[in-house]
């Protein structure tokens, strides 16, 4: 900077209290401060020479701004989808832990299938070896029938694997025989065969050329042998299953109390519409239909207290003793 004086040096120091007062200005510092003041306008002439563009520089401009824009896309699309491959990647390298309940589910069908597996396995066993087979045969509820009768009937070979047996051919045959009612046949493990037969009961007697028949309660004529000791007749023209008379008069013998029953000596159905009782010491129950049964053996019972010789209950509610 140069003084007044013209010589090179740092400026003095104004004084303390000196006021300050304007620089007079020379024509060079004028100089100066245009030359300041025009570069200092230059920065805008520059600018308005850049927002002055033409048409060419705007267009390759904008194209530069396009292709910077979906370049900017273009990466951004490739980061997600890098992400997201990413997070698959995780997902299939770490599978969601199976929960409790199904963990004790797959434990459940593991052993399910095991004991399926024994249980084959054991059946087969059991069904084509000598383990557990017939080696014993009890016979129950025999009293007329032998036991002979039914070991035939049955035809069991004894040392038989038990599952080879069929139970329910076995009973069929058994109860085939004439004085059986029904049979019964069990496995018991290991080496039993238990045959249960019910045998028929004889309710009427009919007298035959070649000797007395046994009818059981359902009209089978099940045995020609003696009746036993005050067993009633029947008189029907034709015995039988099927036959309606002999039907009504077991139905009226089945009805009756165990202490009339013992006083009947002989039942007649010349019809459905006609039963009638002959007791023991000659009287005469008048029976009638098989309408209200149970009703007319009550009443019957309380009838026979009276003395008579003919008891009417054919209508039971008018019952009456002759």
């Amino acid at each position: 900077m140069v003084t007044e004086d013209g010589a090179d040096g740092p400026p003095e120091a104004p004084a303390e209290d000196a006021p300050i007062l304007p620089k007079p200005t020379t024509g060079s510092e004028s100089a100066s401060d245009d030359a300041h003041s025009a570069d200092a306008a230059e920065p805008d002439g520059e600018e308005e020479n850049q927002v002055v563009e033409g048409p060419r520089m705007r267009e390759r401009r904008e194209r530069a701004e396009r292709r910077a824009a979906q370049a900017r896309a273009t990466a951004i699309e490739q980061a997600r989808r890098e992400a997201k491959r990413r997070v698959q990647g995780q997902a299939v390298e770490a599978p969601k832990a199976l929960g409790k309940r199904t963990v004790r589910g797959l434990r459940l069908f593991v052993w399910l299938i095991v004991l399926t597996i024994i249980s084959v396995g054991l059946g087969l066993i059991l069904y084509f070896t000598p383990v557990m087979s017939a080696r014993n045969l009890v016979i129950t509820g025999i009293g007329a029938v032998t036991r002979e009768e039914v070991v035939d009937a049955a035809k069991v070979t004894l040392g038989t694997p038990l599952l080879q047996i069929n139970t329910d051919q076995v009973a069929d045959r058994v109860a085939g025989i004439r004085r059986v009612a029904s049979a019964r046949v069990q496995r018991e493990y290991p080496s039993t065969l238990r045959i249960t037969i019910v045998e028929r009961i004889p309710i009427v007697v009919k007298d035959y050329p070649d000797g007395p028949h046994l009818f059981d309660k359902d009209g089978v004529d099940f045995a020609t042998a003696p009746p036993p000791p005050g067993l009633p007749y029947i008189d029907v023209d034709k015995p039988g299953p099927s036959d309606p008379p002999t039907r009504a008069a077991l139905e009226v013998m089945t009805a009756l109390r165990p202490e009339v029953v013992s006083q009947v000596s002989r039942v007649a159905a010349p019809s459905v519409a006609s039963v009638t009782l002959t007791l023991t010491d000659g009287r005469t129950v008048v029976w009638g239909t098989t309408d209200r049964t149970d009703e007319k053996a009550e009443k019957l019972a309380a009838l026979l207290t009276q003395p008579g010789k003919v008891y009417d209950v054919s209508s039971p509610d008018l019952p009456t003793v002759k």
